[in-house]
């Protein structure tokens, strides 16, 4: 059980290295997107190895709920940085 979650934390930071090498926003919000997924799968993992459903709920609430926000965030982002632009 330790390797397995050991090595989804190593996966978690794949995008982090990829969104720190980049500038543009989108590819930095995908990257916290990816996070934010994998976190709530890892999240469902622990929920379903040790039995617990209130871990699971919460697992799914942020796999539901979060990257629609920060999707959100990131298109509001890109509107205000084109509308600097134009002016």
């Amino acid at each position: 059980m330790k390797l397995i979650l050991l090595i989804m934390l190593v996966a978690l930071l794949i995008p982090l290295y990829e969104a720190w090498q980049d500038d543009n926003i989108w590819q930095k919000m995908l990257a916290f997107a990816s996070i934010a997924t994998k976190t709530s799968i890892m999240i469902l993992i622990v929920s379903i190895l040790q039995d617990d459903w209130m871990i699971g709920v919460v697992g799914v609430l942020i796999l539901s709920v979060g990257n629609a926000g920060l999707m959100l965030l990131a298109h509001v982002i890109k509107r205000l940085n084109d509308l600097s632009q134009t002016l």
